[in-house]
């Protein structure tokens, strides 16, 4: 019988206070869409990478794999009449653009059509061609027997208006050769669409001609019998070939791991936020219906009741801003999946993202987050609500009188999370969950400290505040403190967003800054040639070496250096992931390039490289182990498995993957490989720089598919990827302010709310509704103030655990820690402005107060 009475009082009382319950709602909401977005940013990038390779390496369990020069073709006639291993199929995968269709990379697929059946499906989707008489088969037809035709998918060919039939210029370096495109791959799901969405298929001999591999191929697929015995097949690959088991997986995820957790994390500081916004609102809650609470313990309320009372509502309006949150997510995914995608195309592979995928399991994660969150911010408030004696529970002074007396226990238990934080970081360990343990027991412990800050902070500024202002300059000051209860959840919930700015903030900055020297040490030439970056970091277009020849006539250039950047195989990297490779004339550095240590004589690394040994980057360092003690890398050359002496290890942001640098002598007498990828040119001091790329451009490379940049320039462009690459921090660090902005909102009108009498006292006593207005603006801007305060050295803190500890286990990247002035600035004005804006509404309510009314309310 009491229950229903207690179902429809919640009802009564949440309909009543509608804005309260928003504010609720919203913070909820926000919290979770925040996660939920992130998540399926992630996954969406994540699976449409995974469909991409899916739909190149079919069902095929093996793979045999080159080094650049790739395969001949005589190995798949062994296998396949020799060995006997009917399953196999010979294929060229190739990065290709073409100007018809949108000039974009394309995903190059040669591959026998009569081989094709057990692994890939696509001859079997082919769509009526041109005319009306034409039929899939004829397309068939077409694509084995005409030379130079291919296969494009539906959906490519709608977007840039292309239609069977056409003829269309495919450009692979300084290669330029025309197919016509004789069939439309039309899956039968959104998922294959997706996965077909940039494939170009064509037969062997055309993808030969367009990828200038005669008589070679890029690896043989095959699919093995379970407990097949693969020293058969190992025992027939030539030097350099090795073979890749593909049911292994995991390479997407070694990659991307580390990038997806940070986000992941970066997000769950607005559900924290979001927690104590939500504690802040049921804390007022039971607070505002003390009365209403003494009653009903009067009456006979158990304490069971009244807990379920209050939690009841917390998860209602929890479950509420849940569901709101993931819609809301969804939507938030659907633009953060651009951004996510973008940061993954610039830093590890091309990744073609046409749309979000909704996964199950996010959403269930998201909404058990929500409801989890709700549930835990308001047990505290709810268990307090019922260990309060009725009449206790009639007084408006008991909750603050609580809060004082476990000021002390906040106080230890802040110390305590900063120093287990403290003690996290000193772990010997890679785990990044415990360095973001270590990150969040800090966050929390400054957090924790917001109380004692308020009560010091405050009493040391309220002669400053009264000299200021008077009589509401004293006044103000304690106010705030008076109502801790309510004030100190919300100025925790600022310092956590702020410090969160101030954070990441001196992170970007450090980064910046750390980019910038390396760039003033490594980029040593004046001009850069170099293919489109069809993936991160690897040049993949193979171009003569007589075009350096070429750029060395032109006028003002006096000396060219060339590269060559490859993949090759390591045989003790884990999964086979295969090792970023590049090959110099020279270093262009020219002797500035920074070294984390350098074992070479007098530090002379031409020298070494010049005597093969040779360097890696610091985050291949970090991944394989490479020291001063371990400098030894074993890595699969056309000559067989060849161990190179590391005699140095240098510092590089250009890909977290990491890079084995050695010098082109080295590299030709291991590869059988001829060609170049990349030019650095060299101008005269007083050569018009300008000039020399004109000239370049428009007269040496008519017809290469090559970029032509200045220093400057290629400068320019490094630093809008790293912009393009923190976008989507500034997102989130955005959201979190505004679920702190909601907090101090919501903590006002809570104020305005329990102190409606005593401001009706103010008015009744001459104060004006502009000195209300003012009264509101200083508390809001004291506690703006204060937050800003605590969270600058929180958010240091923050900082140097995301510099020195996360990001080097995350990417293996050292980077110089910096702490821009400005930032600070930024930060602690962000706090102020946010506090002051809150506070608007709230003032404007008490400036319109009926006096009488406010006089009368209890």
């Amino acid at each position: 019988m009491f229950r229903p009475i207690i179902a429809r009082l919640s009802l009564r009382h949440s309909s009543r206070r509608l804005l309260q319950s928003l504010l609720f709602i919203v913070g909820v909401a926000l919290g979770v869409a925040v996660v939920v977005a992130v998540d399926l940013a992630n996954n969406s990038a994540s699976r449409a990478f995974a469909l991409s390779t899916e739909s190149i390496t079919g069902r095929a369990t093996h793979q045999i794999t080159g080094g650049p020069a790739g395969l001949p073709t005589a190995l798949y006639t062994t296998l396949r009449l020799d060995l006997g291993l009917r399953d196999t199929a010979p294929v060229i995968a190739e990065s290709v653009r073409a100007a018809e269709l949108g000039d974009q990379p394309l995903r190059l697929l040669g591959v026998d059509p009569f081989a094709e059946p057990p692994f890939r499906t696509y001859l079997q989707t082919i769509e009526v061609i041109g005319e009306a008489e034409a039929d899939a088969f004829t397309a068939l037809t077409d694509f084995i027997a005409q030379p130079g035709s291919a296969l494009i998918s539906q959906a490519l060919a709608d977007r840039f208006d292309v239609a069977a039939g056409d003829m269309i210029t495919l450009r692979v370096g300084a290669r330029q050769v025309e197919v016509q495109v004789v069939g439309l791959l039309q899956p039968e799901d959104n998922v294959s669409r997706q996965a077909l969405d940039d494939l170009l298929l064509t037969d062997i001999a055309t993808a030969q001609e367009i990828a200038g591999l005669p008589g070679r191929i890029s690896r043989v697929d095959l699919i093995l019998p379970e407990g097949y015995d693969t020293s058969i097949i190992t025992g027939v690959l030539p030097p350099g070939a090795t073979l890749v088991d593909n049911r292994s997986g995991g390479t997407l995820s070694q990659m991307t791991a580390a990038f997806e957790i940070n986000l992941q994390a970066l997000s769950l500081l607005a559900v924290v936020v979001g927690i104590f916004l939500i504690y802040n609102t049921v804390t007022f809650n039971v607070v505002q219906r003390r009365a209403t609470i003494g009653i009903l313990r009067s009456l006979g309320a158990t304490r069971d009741q009244i807990f379920s009372l209050i939690v009841g509502e917390a998860l209602v309006l929890g479950a509420i801003g849940t569901v709101l949150g993931l819609a809301l997510g969804i939507i938030f995914g659907r633009l953060t999946v651009g951004l996510v995608a973008q940061t993954i195309s610039d830093l590890y592979f091309n990744v073609n993202v046409t749309g979000i995928t909704v996964d199950p399991f996010t959403l269930v994660k998201g909404a058990l987050l929500g409801l989890l969150a709700s549930f835990g911010a308001a047990f505290v408030p709810s268990l307090d609500a019922t260990r309060t004696a009725p009449a206790g529970s009639l007084q408006r002074s008991a909750l603050e009188e609580r809060t004082r007396q476990a000021l002390p226990l906040l106080t230890g238990a802040a110390v305590a999370l900063l120093i287990l934080g403290v003690l996290l970081l000193q772990i010997p360990t890679d785990s990044l969950f415990i360095s973001f343990g270590a990150l969040f027991a800090i966050v929390l412990g400054g957090a924790l400290l917001t109380p004692l800050a308020l009560v010091v902070g405050l009493s040391l500024l309220t002669p400053l505040t009264g000299g200021l202002f008077g009589v509401l300059g004293r006044m103000a000051p304690r106010a705030v403190v008076r109502s801790l209860s309510r004030t100190g959840i919300a100025v925790a919930a600022l310092t956590i967003a702020v410090s969160v700015i101030v954070g990441v903030s001196v992170m970007i900055g450090s980064f910046r800054s750390t980019v910038a020297n390396w760039l003033d040490t490594t980029l040593g030439a004046d001009i850069y040639i170099s293919p489109p970056l069809l993936q991160s970091n690897q040049a993949t277009t193979d171009v003569s070496p007589a075009l350096a020849e070429e750029v060395l006539a032109v006028a003002d250039v006096e000396r060219v250096s060339t590269a060559r950047a490859v993949t090759v195989p390591a045989p003790d990297y884990p999964d086979m992931l295969p090792v970023n490779l590049l090959a110099a004339d020279f270093d262009v550095a020219m002797g500035a390039r920074r070294f984390v240590w350098n074992d070479a004589q007098n530090g002379d690394s031409q020298a070494a490289l010049a005597g093969g040994q040779i360097m890696v980057s610091e985050p291949f360092a970090f991944r394989r182990g490479i020291s001063p003690e371990n400098d030894e890398l074993r890595l699969l050359t056309d000559e067989g498995p060849v161990t190179f002496e590391v005699f140095g290890v240098y510092y590089d942001y250009a890909t977290d993957q990491g890079t084995v640098y050695m010098n082109r002598d080295t590299y030709d007498r291991y590869w059988d490989d001829p060609f170049i990828s990349s030019i650095a040119a060299f101008v005269a001091p007083d050569a018009d720089l300008d000039a020399v790329v004109d000239t370049l451009r428009t007269d040496v490379l008519i017809g290469y598919a090559l970029n032509v940049q200045s220093n400057r320039d290629l400068r320019q462009g490094v630093f809008e990827v790293f912009d393009r690459t923190f976008t989507i921090t500034i997102a989130l660090r955005l959201l979190a302010t505004l679920v702190a902005f909601i907090g101090i909102l919501s903590a006002l009108l809570a104020l305005q709310l329990e102190q409606t009498r005593q401001y009706g006292v103010m008015r009744a006593t001459g104060m004006t509704p502009g000195q209300l207005r003012r009264f509101t603006f200083l508390q809001t801007g004291l506690m703006g103030f204060i937050a800003g305060v605590i969270a600058l050295p929180i958010g240091v803190a923050l900082a140097v655990v995301l510099v020195e500890v996360i990001n080097v286990r995350s990417f293996g990247w050292s980077m110089d820690f910096s702490i821009p002035p400005q930032e600070l600035l930024v930060a602690f004005l962000v706090a102020l402005v946010a506090a002051l804006l809150a506070g608007i509404y709230p003032a404007l309510r008490l400036a319109s107060m009926n006096t009488v009314q406010a006089l009368r309310s209890e």
